[in-house]
């Protein structure tokens, strides 16, 4: 990366803009360089913030564009189901907060990009989340190996330390979500089961012997918008 800056900062945009690349070292990488003045911090941050954004706004318009393949692609599978569920429904409750907060949950920027476009939720709001997000996160996968740089002559040490901390984040981004996603799990079984028994023998929606249930969100229709 250090021997041309023009390459450097293009494998940096190319390989943030899509989701799911596994590109920690490359960022810790590009900060440890710009601690040794091979790159500029300032236009690093701007390449992984600017490219990592573009690439939210692609999915959130792909989710908008293939609402109907990816609900049927979405549902064949019951853990990827739930985990849609959980973003869809907390997209549309909290709003920007949770698109920003989504993004450092495992696989949250996939998910909570495709979610918020087929539930229509507003792309202007969107970007509002998704820019506060990445921002904060080009600032930390970017500056924790710029700070390691500043702090040891030794580059590999400095990357070792940045990459660590990027694991410790993810992990605990982990654990948040799976507790988020029990909590909610048992939070729905309650009322189903409540309503199952005082409904005459019907059962209710959720509950043991009842017909599986449809999206537990609204899918908005192209001319109108969800979400607050």
């Amino acid at each position: 990366m250090a021997d041309d800056t023009l390459w450097a900062y293009l494998a940096l945009a190319v390989t943030t803009a899509p989701p799911l690349v596994p590109n920690a070292a490359l960022l810790v990488t590009g900060g440890v360089l710009a601690a040794r003045g091979r790159l500029d911090i300032v236009f690093v941050l701007l390449v992984v913030a600017g490219s990592a954004l573009a690439g939210d706004l692609l999915i959130h318009r792909a989710g908008r564009a293939l609402s109907g393949p990816v609900l049927g692609r979405v549902y064949r599978g019951g853990r990827r189901r739930q985990l849609f569920d959980w973003a869809a429904d907390r997209i549309q409750r909290y709003g920007v907060p949770f698109v920003a907060g989504c993004r450092f949950l495992p696989s949250g920027r996939l998910v909570g990009g495709l979610a918020a476009g087929v539930v229509g939720y507003p792309a202007r709001r969107y970007l509002v989340g998704a820019s506060i997000a990445e921002a904060i996160w080009a600032a930390y996968s970017v500056g924790i190996g710029y700070l390691g740089g500043r702090a040891t002559a030794n580059s590999l040490y400095a990357l070792g330390l940045g990459l660590g901390v990027s694991a410790a984040v993810a992990t605990v981004g982990g654990l948040v979500q799976a507790a988020a996603r029990r909590k909610a799990r048992m939070a729905a079984r309650t009322p189903s089961r409540t309503v199952a028994r005082s409904a005459a023998g019907v059962p209710a929606p959720g509950a043991v012997g009842a017909p599986e249930a449809g999206p537990a969100w609204p899918v908005a229709d192209r001319a109108g918008q969800t979400g607050p």
